[in-house]
């Protein structure tokens, strides 16, 4: 059983007095505790998750952090969150900017728990269904935000992932798969100007890099670490 703090185990026998023994099971079977419990705080915020969503890291709170005191200085009217999940970035960027949020996902059952999560927290966003892989929006955006997949397809995760959807976490092309594909795409639908956000994978950053330059070769790219001193946050402003 991972590493589980008192408070979350007393919360979980409060939800579950009849079968708590039960729940503990599953915990030591690596289950994880935020589809027992039903939600996690993210940024100060209530976000339902189940099975059909991944679950929040800290580390995209820190890229909330990181986004919010980036978007301070910009004029910006209108953002995307591609592969938004259960909605917690696209909420966060409701709660504390006056942007338009516009979210994505190519899951339907992702979509109706981020449209239950937004409603739950009184935000108004602008939903809908894509794939990104073989689509793209017909109208512009001043950002464009993702925390896509970018596991490699061989390569070693926690073993609590294997509960959560598969498709929300591996890609291909060593793990590039979505990068290429937005920063493809992001000349048709990002406005003059804009600027794209990732999180990162712990070694992609010279990979992603090469990509933006690609597209954006006059692109100001700044990378932030994690708490764990790892690459995991990109800005490119185009």
């Amino acid at each position: 059983m991972n590493n589980i703090g008192r408070a979350d185990l007393k919360l979980l026998k409060e939800l579950y007095p009849d079968n708590y023994n039960e729940k503990l099971k599953k915990l030591k079977e690596n289950y994880p505790i935020q589809y027992l419990i039903g939600y996690v705080d993210f940024y100060n915020t209530k976000i339902m998750v189940n099975e059909d969503v991944l679950i929040p890291r800290f580390e995209t709170e820190l890229l909330m952090e990181k986004t919010l005191n980036f978007l301070k200085n910009k004029s910006y009217n209108t953002i995307l969150d591609i592969g938004t999940g259960s909605g917690a970035i696209a909420i966060t960027l409701k709660k504390h900017t006056n942007l338009d949020v516009y979210a994505c996902d190519i899951s339907p059952k992702a979509l109706k728990v981020a449209t239950k999560n937004s409603v739950d927290n009184h935000v108004d966003i602008n939903f809908f269904q894509m794939d990104i892989l073989k689509d793209y929006p017909k109208i512009k955006f001043d950002c464009l935000i993702s925390n896509p997949p970018y596991v490699k397809e061989n390569e070693k995760v926690s073993p609590e992932t294997k509960y959560e959807p598969q498709i929300a976490l591996y890609a291909k092309n060593n793990g590039l798969e979505f990068y290429e594909r937005i920063l493809s795409i992001a000349p048709k639908i990002l406005t003059k100007h804009g600027s794209i956000i990732f999180e990162i994978g712990a070694d992609e950053k010279e990979n992603i890099k090469k990509i933006a330059l690609k597209y954006y070769p006059k692109a100001i790219i700044t990378t932030f670490k994690d708490y764990n001193n790892y690459d995991r946050f990109m800005f490119i402003e185009t």
